[in-house]
């Protein structure tokens, strides 16, 4: 139970760390061979931009998670526990409603590439690994928007301030 608990609170964090580090270090290997040896390989290329479409999708579900996503908030400083609870359930709401279309398009996207079968160019692995990003990001922020009802919910009932966010990386 406390490894689905750690899981849950640093889920995005872990993938975030490990797409970031593979974008970096396939970066800086592919800028050495191209700098020293004249020499780059498509397969670099294809790695540090498929590991960036990862990092963008599972950083918008940590910014879900966190309430750190673009939203002008100068209103909220001036409202009290229970409209504000009332105003992140309204924006969550919608949010849930685009991330619920999206994920039905993204998971046919998925399945038309699994079905015939399209490969990356230069790796010639099958685009299903990095397609799955979108589908896979879009589940994460319908799964952290649940929660989040949750916890406004509770907010409201109980008339507590609303939770509007930590830090992602201290």
């Amino acid at each position: 139970m406390e490894f689905l608990r750690n899981v849950d609170k640093n889920a995005e964090r872990w993938l975030l760390l490990v797409f970031y580090v593979m974008l970096v270090i396939t970066m800086a290997i592919e800028v050495l061979r191209r700098e020293v040896f004249a020499y780059s390989s498509i397969w670099g290329e294809e790695i540090v931009r498929f590991s960036f479409i990862y990092l963008a999708w599972v950083g918008a579900s940590a910014a879900v998670k966190e309430r750190a996503h673009i939203r002008i908030d100068v209103l909220m400083h001036y409202l009290s526990p229970r409209p504000k609870a009332l105003l992140y359930i309204f924006g969550d709401l919608v949010m849930l409603v685009v991330a619920c279309i999206a994920l039905y398009w993204s998971w046919e996207t998925l399945h038309v590439s699994y079905k015939f079968g399209s490969v990356t160019d230069g790796l010639r692995v099958s685009k299903v690994w990095f397609i799955f990003s979108v589908p896979l990001g879009f589940g994460l922020m319908i799964w952290r928007l649940l929660q989040s009802f949750t916890r406004d919910f509770k907010s409201l009932r109980d008339g507590t301030p609303v939770y509007e966010g930590d830090t992602l990386f201290e």
